[in-house]
């Protein structure tokens, strides 16, 4: 799993502030780093990193390239010594796209740097300029195709519901970053923090961003379109951080605003596949459905505080989820009961155990558990029916209805 050793320079780099920004508090970092402090940071890592091939020194919190060069070189020189040969992958840094050109991208090559982030934040020159951005969309696309020539894995930040960034301007950004195609992107609702132009806008009412929900939704559409595109989304939401959550006035903050969207990726997914169900006249009569996800998602799918489930019930739908490791990442199968029962047959010791009813699919011979003798597979075991002897059983603790005709449809289903 790729991981960072994360050193920040905050603010040294900017040319200007942006009406956004409060870097100190994003950050929590206000000492500026030196040679001795990436010395150290990269001895530490080295010692507790896993897997030291695929980890970067990132260096984040302001426009790297955009620092005294005097002192962009002393932290570029201090980290490739843990560069290369049984040490780090490389190096990481974020940058402003106005202050990336040939010059320095040979000196970023020079000593083994192999991610470039740029901080796009919108693709509207509108929006651009009205928060004191002090660069053009155009700009990030001349420096996103020079990093790309020149072999650096590319990253774009976008940040969602910016001042003057309605619908229209979210697309824009949206659609133009889906056509540079980065390999990866950093999502950013806006956070207003205190001290920052934002804040004085809001206060003023110049400033009336969109809501919490329509921000959810912009944000939740970018990051399953991204991820379905082969972009890697590797943050969604700021950080969670006592700074910001103090320093706050305003805007799009929740500590688990990832969790949020990919709740939502998969009700929206849910439901697709119901009403693709319901248009064929395959919903299950008794409002009983299964979806499969793949292997970690079911919390996701279920929502946090069960909320996609709870929306179901609301509408009289009863939903299990279920976990097939073929799925992807945001993948959603609708499977019927009498496939979704058939995995409860295999290792099912536990599950008979709590069951006060059990059947089996091929003789469709319904019975208690204590009449079951036969096991096979050691350990959790798999029941053998008392009456035909196949590994065909299971009980009611599976949620299924353990009736002769629930056994007759597995059995057409299965034999």
């Amino acid at each position: 799993m790729h991981s960072n050793i994360s050193i920040f320079v905050p603010h040294v780099g900017c040319p200007h502030k942006c009406a956004f920004c409060d870097q100190r508090t994003i950050t929590g970092e206000q000492k500026l780093p030196h040679k001795e402090d990436v010395e150290r940071a990269c001895m530490q890592a080295l010692g507790q990193v896993k897997d030291i091939s695929d980890t970067e020194i990132a260096f984040f919190g302001g426009s790297f390239t955009a620092i005294p060069r005097d002192y962009m070189l002393e932290l570029l020189s201090a980290a490739y010594k843990f560069v290369g040969d049984g040490k780090f992958k490389g190096i990481r840094l974020s940058t402003r796209p106005d202050y990336i050109n040939r010059e320095v991208l040979d000196i970023l090559k020079k000593y083994g740097v192999t991610s470039i982030e740029l901080g796009a934040q919108s693709m509207s020159d509108e929006v651009l300029e009205a928060n004191e951005r002090g660069h053009t969309a155009e700009d990030v696309r001349k420096a996103s195709r020079l990093i790309r020539e020149y072999g650096f894995e590319l990253g774009l930040q976008m940040m969602v519901g910016l001042y003057k960034s309605g619908h229209r301007q979210e697309d824009e950004t949206f659609n133009e970053i889906m056509a540079i195609h980065p390999d990866t992107v950093r999502i950013y609702p806006v956070v207003i923090l205190k001290n920052t132009r934002l804040a004085e806008l809001l206060a003023s009412g110049e400033y009336k961003p969109l809501s919490f929900d329509e921000v959810l939704s912009l944000s939740t559409r970018a990051l399953g379109a991204f991820t379905e595109a082969g972009i890697k989304v590797i943050k969604c939401g700021l950080h969670a951080s006592e700074f910001v959550e103090k320093d706050m006035v305003g805007g799009f903050y929740h500590p688990a605003f990832r969790e949020l969207c990919e709740n939502r990726i998969y009700l929206m997914k849910m439901e697709s596949a119901l009403h693709d169900a319901n248009s064929q006249g395959t919903t299950p009569k008794d409002m009983r459905v299964t979806f499969a996800v793949g292997k970690g998602c079911i919390s996701k799918a279920v929502g946090q505080k069960r909320a996609n489930l709870q929306g179901f019930e609301k509408h009289g739908i009863k939903v299990k989820i279920t976990e097939d490791k073929e799925l992807g990442l945001y993948e959603v199968r609708l499977i019927d009961d009498v496939t979704a029962a058939h995995k409860f047959s295999i290792y099912n010791r536990k599950q008979l155990g709590k069951s006060k009813k059990c059947g089996c699919f091929y003789c469709c011979e319904i019975f208690t558990p204590d009449k079951i003798t036969g096991w096979i597979n050691e350990g959790c075991g798999t029941a053998l029916c008392p009456y035909c002897g196949i590994d065909s059983v299971i009980g009611d603790a599976s949620g299924y209805p353990i009736t002769k005709e629930f056994m007759q449809s597995m059995h057409e289903r299965w034999f």
